[in-house]
């Protein structure tokens, strides 16, 4: 078998394990949640009969090894389970939350590669100079702030005091595209901290490469300073970016709980918290499987772009 085809086939196996190992490790950990289900759903005063028939009818009074591998097999066959508290689908909590989540960060990644790409090229250019002293020091400075921090302040600047934008989404519902300045702040957020890793990388990628021999031979046979950049320089820092990139879409996808919790947007996020705080199982459940599988997945591409952007790289993991 070819390095490259082994590569992937070492790391579609790792997904596939790495994807039990999610489901395991979900379950667990929602039965080692405090407090019962039955409780929650039997109201303030609830009555032992009452709980023990709720127990019943959800099966919670079966041993856990079992109920582990019913919803095992239900994953298998694409089904997430019911909600505890509303007997609905865990999926249709999906469709209605997917949604927003997925405008969020797709909005997010459509400014975050070219704001921190071009940020990263600029200080890699001006190496040592004013203008890299400045964008390092100001994308340290803005990494370093916590996203309610900065989520706080923007509200109470741009929404509180001049009153340019709306401070949260509420009664926008699921329309947001509707809506677009309530989107604005969320998006601001959101971005902050991405884009200042990502600059910070692609201009340490590029000042490595436009270090190297190869760079400097180029020079010498009168290639372009522009060529050299983007032709030469560039490509060598497209690896790491990539593997940052995942994690950012992974970060965004499965649910800013405290972007969406501060500005109340319906997203993964806050169906995730809700779900906790009514101690509904399988909604959380399934959300942390479609989290954990997402993860995985967008490692795994990650894993596959970075081989091809540099081969050996991949080939010594």
């Amino acid at each position: 078998m070819s390095a490259p085809r082994s590569f992937v086939a070492r790391r579609l196996l790792l997904g596939v394990a790495q994807t039990v190992a999610v489901v395991l490790l979900v379950f667990a950990l929602t039965e080692a949640l405090p407090g019962d289900a039955a409780v929650a759903l039997a109201g303030d005063q609830p009555d032992p009969a009452r709980i023990a028939a709720i127990r019943e009818s959800l099966h919670l009074d079966r041993p856990a090894h079992e109920r582990l591998a019913d919803w095992a097999v239900g994953l298998l066959h694409g089904d997430l389970g019911t909600s505890l508290a509303s007997g609905r689908p865990v999926s249709t909590y999906l469709a209605d939350g997917f949604g927003p989540t997925l405008l969020l960060a797709a909005l997010t990644v459509a400014l975050l590669v070219p704001a921190g790409f071009g940020l990263g090229v600029l200080a890699a250019r001006y190496e040592g100079r004013l203008v890299d002293r400045l964008v390092s020091s100001v994308t340290l400075a803005v990494y370093a702030v916590p996203e309610f921090a900065l989520g706080s302040l923007l509200v109470t600047v741009l929404a509180l005091r001049l009153d340019w934008l709306p401070p949260t989404a509420v009664g926008y519902g699921t329309d947001l595209l509707g809506h677009p300045a309530a989107l604005v702040l969320p998006v601001l957020v959101l971005l902050s901290r991405p884009v200042c890793s990502l600059s910070r990388l692609v201009r340490a990628g590029m000042v490595d490469a436009l270090a190297s021999p190869y760079v400097a031979q180029a020079r010498r046979y009168g290639v372009s300073g522009a060529k050299v950049r983007y032709a030469h320089a560039l490509p060598a820092a497209l690896a790491p970016a990539a593997q940052q990139l995942a994690r950012t879409i992974d970060w965004l996808l499965c649910g800013v709980v405290v972007v969406e919790a501060l500005y109340v947007i319906p997203g993964l996020g806050t169906v995730l918290l809700n779900a906790v705080a009514e101690r509904d199982v399988p909604v959380v459940q399934g959300l942390a499987v479609v989290f954990g599988i997402l993860t995985v997945l967008l490692n795994l591409g990650a894993d596959l772009v970075t081989h091809r952007l540099a081969p050996r790289a991949g080939v010594a993991a």
